[in-house]
């Protein structure tokens, strides 16, 4: 499932991608009635350009990088818990997607059905990790409970006064939001890519 070599016109498209990624992410903006904490931002885009056109290994490389530039550029603003928590989704969004994108062929029609499969997993596990994960080490870190931590992100949303609600009307509506859109825009690139057949030649130059 994964490439052992690298191509020269990889390492350098994947060293761009993951700048771009960090740069992107690091221009998060914050959206109406979601936690602080949630933030929109366009990096998923060369991620995913990046896995398509490249595959697993560059993907989650992309990915991995664009934490660390988003760290180094404007830190973060949730104690590390959500770069933690990226960590882990990685594995869940990268692996999943190109799995679903290799057996369908690699062609555009399924690089759509695996980009909205992505979406559906991917908001799937954010549940999971910010149930489990994400929330109860934010309140560790903070030194308070779930519960305040609940109430304290609820205040931008009057609607959320429990994780229940949390999950229902923060995590799943903000994950849906920013992952569809980042794959929409992502869809549309690569397939402006793929019709420039010069450009996929280069890609898959000489191995280093």
């Amino acid at each position: 499932m994964f490439k052992r070599k690298f191509t020269t016109q990889q390492v350098i498209l994947t060293g761009m991608l993951a700048a771009l990624a960090g740069v992107l992410m690091a221009l998060e903006i914050s959206l109406p009635f979601m936690p602080p904490f949630y933030k929109f931002d366009f990096s998923v885009i060369p991620s995913v350009i990046g896995l398509f056109l490249m595959g697993p290994v560059e993907g989650a490389l992309i990915e991995v990088i664009k934490l660390i530039i988003k760290v180094i550029l404007s830190g973060t603003n949730t104690m590390y818990v959500g770069e933690f928590a990226n960590l882990i989704i990685i594995l869940l969004f990268i692996i999943p997607t190109w799995l679903i994108y290799k057996k369908l062929g690699k062609t555009r029609k399924a690089a759509i059905i695996a980009l909205v499969c992505s979406v559906l997993i991917r908001t799937a596990c954010e549940c999971f990790m910010n149930a489990f994960v994400s929330l109860p080490l934010y309140a560790a870190a903070m030194g308070i409970s779930l519960d305040e931590v609940v109430k304290l992100v609820g205040g931008v949303n009057k609607n959320i006064d429990s994780l229940q609600t949390f999950i229902i009307y923060a995590t799943i509506p903000f994950n849906i939001i920013k992952y569809g859109i980042n794959s929409f825009l992502a869809y549309a690139i690569y397939d402006r890519l793929l019709s420039s057949k010069s450009i996929v030649r280069q890609i898959k130059g000489s191995e280093v």
